[in-house]
């Protein structure tokens, strides 16, 4: 058994023992969140199960990795072949765990997420919590992300050498990737002021270019914008910084409504105003705050009445205001047809009345 042994390259023994690490920690990893799952699955809360579900597969190559690593020494490889490989293994080091890192970073956006539920209507701390949490998320992983690959570089001797002959010129080269990338840059600083000063948040309701919809997600340099018809409107994050728009969520998510109606100079205002109070008690669509009606205008031809309603959202908002529209109309037509809008005119005969008289004695 020893002289078989002794015949096997030595190629092929260090392959065997590098597989053996692997697959050793490979048994571990499995071991480790087998029982993991188990205590996940018994308590059912708290960081258990996220933690368990972001953290699995970055262990799963860290472990491997670690396991080369160690073992790589006692391979009976030629020096070029070990440092290669303790080389990529390096660098593959760094990309693990940047990713655990991160895993680690979306248990705690997850788990704080969970605790602010933005499906209730009073959902303003929630919205607010979530946009934050994201934002960071997103800032965290880019700055991750720029570290990884700077450690990656700095393993190469060559990038090293490159990185001291360039740092004497480092401000020319710092103004020539600024002024490319000038719009990328400015989105993010940009990401960074929306989630200290939050003119928006997940969820808010907003007119952009005349479009009005929701906040459905804050990315790093974009913002994307569900329009009322399903549409999506992506704008950039410098957008929101820079120009004016409007947000109807901003503080609470309750608003007012107004509807019009033109009238004749007939119609019975109070009778009006009654039945505007009947049309939004049996709706169910008001909140029951604000209320009113006024005659807002009056011209040669018609009344402008502007019936004042407030409704718990916008949603609700608009169905209100569409609703009561409607009930005005059919109420007019109803009680009071004589009270539309019409037009009067009067016919002047031009030829004198005692020559008409004269005229028809006449024939």
């Amino acid at each position: 058994m020893v002289e078989l042994l002794r015949d096997v390259p030595s190629w092929l023994a260090a392959l065997a023992l590098l597989l053996g690490a692997v697959a050793a920690a490979l048994v571990v990893h499995a071991a480790v969140f087998q029982l993991a799952d188990r205590v996940a699955r018994r308590r059912r809360a708290g960081l258990n199960t996220p933690l368990v579900e972001h953290t699995r597969q970055p262990l799963q190559a860290i472990l491997p990795l670690i396991a080369v690593l160690v073992v790589l020494p006692l391979a009976a490889l030629p020096t070029s072949v070990v440092n290669a490989l303790r080389h990529t293994a390096s660098v593959a080091l760094i990309a693990a765990a940047v990713w655990l890192i991160m895993g680690i970073v979306d248990t705690l956006v997850e788990t704080l997420a969970r605790r602010y539920d933005i499906s209730r209507r009073d959902n303003l701390a929630a919205r607010k919590v979530q946009t934050q949490l994201y934002l960071l998320r997103r800032i965290v992983l880019v700055v991750l992300s720029v570290v990884a690959v700077s450690l990656m570089l700095m393993t190469f001797p060559g990038v090293q050498r490159l990185g001291t002959t360039l740092f004497a010129s480092a401000g020319v080269a710092g103004l020539v990737v600024g002024i490319a990338a000038r719009s990328t840059l400015a989105n993010l600083i940009a990401g960074i002021q929306m989630a200290l000063t939050e003119p928006i948040r997940i969820d808010d309701v907003v007119i952009v270019e005349g479009e009005w919809g929701w906040i459905e997600e804050i990315g790093t340099t974009y913002v994307v914008m569900r329009i009322w018809d399903l549409r999506r409107l992506v704008v950039p994050l410098t957008y929101f910084i820079e120009k004016p728009f409007q947000n109807w969520t901003r503080v609470t998510a309750d608003l007012l409504g107004t509807v019009f109606v033109y009238t004749d100079y007939t119609v019975p205002v109070q009778a009006v105003r009654d039945e505007l109070l009947r049309i939004l008690e049996a709706s169910g669509l008001w909140d029951g705050k604000v209320w009113n009606l006024q005659v807002t205008n009056a011209d040669a031809h018609s009344v402008e009445l502007r019936a004042l309603m407030s409704a718990p959202d916008s949603p609700q908002a608009w169905s209100l205001r569409c609703h009561v529209r409607e009930k005005l109309i059919e109420f007019l037509q109803r009680e009071y047809p004589a009270s539309l809008p019409r037009t009067r005119a009067e016919i002047h005969d031009s030829v004198p009345l005692g020559r008409r008289s004269h005229e028809r004695e006449a024939s």
